[in-house]
C-alpha cells in the first residue's frame, strides 16, 4: 500500500499529559506536511490549533477521555465547547460501567446528545476493546449505529491494551451501514498500519506512522 494512503488515513496523535504547545504545532506541521487525515489533541490546545492550522489539517480532540464516566451533561458540554473551539472531530469515549451493566439505552441515548453537540462535525466512539467481552463488542457495533455516530473506535492507547487485528474484523462483520472504522493504540510499523486498513479500518489513531515516515525517509 501507497505509504500516502496510509497518511491520509491517520489521525496523527499526541495525547500525553505532558504534551507542550510546542509539541501541539510540531505535530500539526507534521500533519500537514504528510497529509494526515487529523492531528488529534488534548481539548485545552484546541482553540490555538485551530488558529495555527488555519484549516490546512483537521483538528481532532477528545472528550470523556481516557475513562469515559463523565455524566452525559459533561460530555455535551466538552464537545459543544471544542467545537466552538475549532475542532473538526471528536473522540468520545463510552461509559463503560454502563455496558457492563447493560444499560444500552442510556448509552446510546448518551452519543446521540454528543452526536448532537457535535453540530455536524465527525464523531468517533471509543469503546476500549480490551476491557469487552466479545458479547459487548457486538453490542457496541449495534449502538453506535443506531445512534447515528460516524465511527467506532478500538481504544483510548490508556488503557491494557490497543486495537487488534481481531476486533477490527469484528466490527468490520457487526457495525451498521455508514459506520466507518477507526483502531487505535499500539500501531507501531507500516505492517501493522497496512493490516488494519485491509481489515476495514477508515481511520488510524497513531503517534508512530509520521515518525517511522521521517526517520526512515518513506516520503
Amino acid at each position: 500500500m501507497d505509504i500516502r494512503e496510509i497518511l491520509r488515513r491517520c489521525d496523527h496523535t499526541l495525547l500525553s499529559v505532558t504534551s507542550t504547545w510546542e509539541e501541539i504545532a510540531a505535530l500539526i506541521d507534521d500533519g500537514v506536511r504528510y497529509g494526515t487525515a487529523s492531528v488529534c489533541i488534548p481539548p485545552c490546545y484546541v482553540a490555538d490549533a485551530a488558529k495555527y492550522a488555519q484549516g490546512k489539517v483537521a483538528i481532532c480532540t477528545v472528550i470523556g477521555f481516557p475513562n469515559g464516566y463523565n455524566t452525559k451533561e459533561v460530555k455535551v458540554f466538552e464537545t459543544a465547547d471544542a467545537v466552538a473551539k475549532g475542532a473538526d472531530e471528536i473522540d468520545m469515549v463510552i461509559n463503560i460501567g454502563d455496558l457492563k451493566a447493560r444499560r444500552y439505552e442510556k448509552i446510546e441515548d448518551e452519543i446521540r446528545a454528543v452526536k448532537a453537540a457535535c453540530g455536524g462535525k465527525i464523531l468517533k466512539v471509543i469503546i476500549e476493546t480490551c476491557l469487552l467481552s466479545e458479547e459487548e463488542k457486538i453490542r457496541m457495533c449495534e449502538i453506535v449505529t443506531a445512534a447515528g455516530a460516524d465511527f467506532i473506535k478500538t481504544s483510548t492507547g490508556f488503557s491494557k491494551a490497543g486495537a487488534t487485528r481481531e476486533d477490527v474484523a469484528l466490527f468490520k462483520k457487526h457495525v451498521g451501514k455508514g459506520v466507518r472504522i477507526k483502531a487505535a493504540g499500539g500501531i507501531s510499523s507500516v505492517k501493522d498500519a497496512e493490516d488494519f486498513v485491509a481489515l476495514g479500518a477508515d481511520r488510524l489513531g497513531t503517534s508512530r506512522i509520521v515518525k517511522i515516515v521521517k526517520e526512515e525517509g518513506l516520503l
